[in-house]
């Protein structure tokens, strides 16, 4: 009964040592640690109770060899108590097995926590004690072996172990406990608690005694002068590398009708002399680009090496760099297959498209015939087949495109495909429309046309406007939607060699005092005077009605110059006017009265 009171305050003894040894009270030994899997903080937890149930155990053992001591003499009760020993053993083999295999598993997730000194990983932490978990547990020796090297007298003998229930602390002076190295810990790298306490031991002396000699003032010196003889000899890399690429893009330069004679392939060449030699300087240049960055980029190495405080920036640094860098540069060696195939269809199609280009200026040109195909519907009928051909092209080199079956790029191209066909109504309208106008041929470049209320020449005409200059020189911007939805007339129509010519016409109003005769002799005198009318045809002259007070008699004039329509007929009026006087006859349209009451008369004195 002696035995087992004993035996229950060590059990008890031992739990409230474990949960009061890291400061905190039994029922927070039990709290979760929300920042790890359910899975993670299980095993942690079983391992922890197999440690406390091992401490507890260490303690009964001690206490039944005290009492196996004490039993000389009796046999039952030595049996009893070696009895119990060896049920301690057993369970104690059978626990080490269960944290190997529990640790096993832990192994397969587990992130190790660094402990640091300035920048510099000393060892890693996997095991939790307590509430402290790993990291906790990283952090918190991290700092007090901070501590020790901001310690102005560090004394590398004062670090030592002491062994514990739990293991072994190692400890500076004489109460300052760095950190604690638990069978856990030595469990999870399968050696001796003593063997890791005293790696752990010789780890933080020699660390913090190699940062201490690391950063005196004479390695300080030494590194700024070492960084800058890096950085001298840096730039000196990069000055010299600009200077032997910028002597081989002119031996390039001189040499380049000797040796760059251009790529030919089958009669067809792919690169001229100069586009070849463009080629080579961009390559050369892409080259002395590279052998500097390359160049920056070992001397940042050395320099980190240097300073090691700054070698996480400098790899941070270089990462953004150097990690993009290297995915583009696999993605264009993956990419290269496809390329190749993406070539040989562009050069196929543009070879097709340079003949069609041919026939269709053979057939502008007149050197080709074809029944019922004008030859100003050649150059259009070319832009539409090409459009169609490129169009055929990008639809079988689609699938080749990088990225091309990923969500992303069909989602851009069904945003991009909304949005033009919502954007581009209009102008679709205006391209239909310009594609009828081009088969109707109402009117070609250079003709006097009017569409709507605009007259003047056609500049230019596409498939989307058409523009017009007038007699004014203002160019006039007409939609080709507005063109094919109202009425345009050609006055150039039938100005060519074999047309008669355009019709000219102009009316004056003259008294019936007049005879038509001597009226009509008046007009088509003032049309013979006048240039650019044709002769034949000849003039005619209408009397287009018989009103109160006037008769109305209308000239009219062939003429195949209808860009000067309005020359014209300014000096038809003018030869008018003069033919009128000389036959004496007054223009007093649109009322003209017999009575004149003594009014002299309003033909000028010098044709009177």
């Amino acid at each position: 009964m002696k035995f087992m009171k004993k035996t229950h305050f060590l059990v008890l003894a031992g739990f409230l040592h474990v949960c009061t040894a890291y400061g905190q009270g039994p029922k927070d030994s039990l709290k979760k640690d929300t920042s790890r899997p359910d899975s993670t903080r299980t095993a942690e937890n079983l391992l922890l109770q197999h440690q406390e149930q091992q401490m507890i155990d260490s303690a009964i053992r001690r206490q039944l060899l005290i009492e196996l001591k004490q039993s000389t003499g009796n046999a039952l009760r030595t049996k009893e108590l070696q009895q119990q020993l060896s049920d301690i053993l057993t369970r104690d083999s059978l626990r080490k097995e269960e944290q190997v295999h529990v640790i096993q598993q832990l192994k397969t997730n587990a992130r190790p926590h660094p402990v640091i000194l300035n920048y510099d990983t000393l060892f890693p932490i996997f095991t939790r004690i307590g509430s402290f978990n790993a990291g906790d547990r990283a952090d918190a020796i991290s700092r007090r072996i901070q501590k020790l090297y901001d310690d102005f007298i560090f004394m590398p003998d004062s670090l030592r172990l002491n062994p514990t229930q739990e293991g072994y602390d190692i400890i500076y002076t004489p109460d300052q406990v760095i950190m604690t190295v638990t069978q856990l810990d030595a469990l999870w790298f399968n050696v001796g608690t003593d063997s890791l306490a005293r790696y752990y031991l010789g780890t933080i002396k020699s660390a913090v005694v190699r940062e201490k000699s690391a950063n005196s003032v004479q390695n300080w010196l030494k590194r700024i002068g070492l960084s800058l003889l890096i950085a001298a000899c840096a730039a000196l890399v990069v000055i010299l590398l600009n200077r032997l690429f910028r002597r081989s893009a002119l031996f390039i330069h001189k040499k380049r009708d000797k040796h760059l004679k251009g790529l030919v392939f089958r009669k067809i060449q792919l690169l001229t002399p100069a586009r070849m030699e463009q080629l080579a300087l961009s390559i050369n240049n892409i080259a002395r680009i590279i052998a500097i960055i390359l160049s920056v980029y070992l001397s940042l190495l050395l320099l980190s090496g240097v300073f090691r405080a700054t070698r996480r920036w400098t790899d941070t640094l270089l990462s953004w760099i150097l990690t993009p860098a290297r995915a583009a540069l696999h993605g264009v060696v993956k990419f290269l297959p496809n390329l190749f195939t993406i070539l040989v269809i562009w050069i196929i199609f543009r070879y097709l498209a340079r003949a069609i280009r041919y026939f269709s200026d053979e057939v502008e040109k007149g050197h080709i015939q074809i029944n019922g195909f004008h030859k100003d519907w050649a150059h259009p009928t070319y832009n539409i087949i090409r459009f169609l051909l490129y169009a055929f092209m990008l639809v079988i080199v689609f699938p080749y495109l990088p990225g091309s079956d990923s969500l992303a790029f069909k989602g851009v191209t069904v945003f991009l495909g909304i949005l033009f066909s919502l954007g581009s109504s209009s102008a679709i309208t205006n391209l239909v429309a310009g594609l009828v106008i081009t088969y109707m041929r109402p009117f070609k470049v250079g003709d006097r046309v009017r569409i709507g209320d605009v007259t003047g020449d056609v500049v230019e005409k596409n498939m989307l406007v058409t523009r017009i200059r007038t007699i004014k020189n203002e160019d006039i911007t007409v939609p080709n939607s507005t063109v094919l939805g109202s009425s345009a007339i050609n006055y150039s129509a039938n100005t060519g060699p074999e047309d008669k010519g355009l019709i000219m016409h102009t009316t004056v109003t003259i008294g019936y005092d007049v005879p038509w005769k001597q009226m009509h002799e008046a007009l088509l005198t003032a049309a013979g005077r006048t240039a650019l009318v044709l002769k034949d045809p000849p003039p005619f002259v209408l009397q287009t009605s018989l009103d109160d007070f006037y008769i109305s008699y209308q000239l009219n004039v062939y003429t195949k110059e209808a860009n000067k329509q309005a020359s014209i007929q300014s000096e038809l009026h003018q030869h008018i006017l003069d033919s009128c006087n000389e036959a004496g006859i007054e223009i007093m349209s649109p009322h003209y009265r017999a009575m004149r009451d003594g009014n002299e008369t309003t033909i000028p004195p010098n044709h009177r």
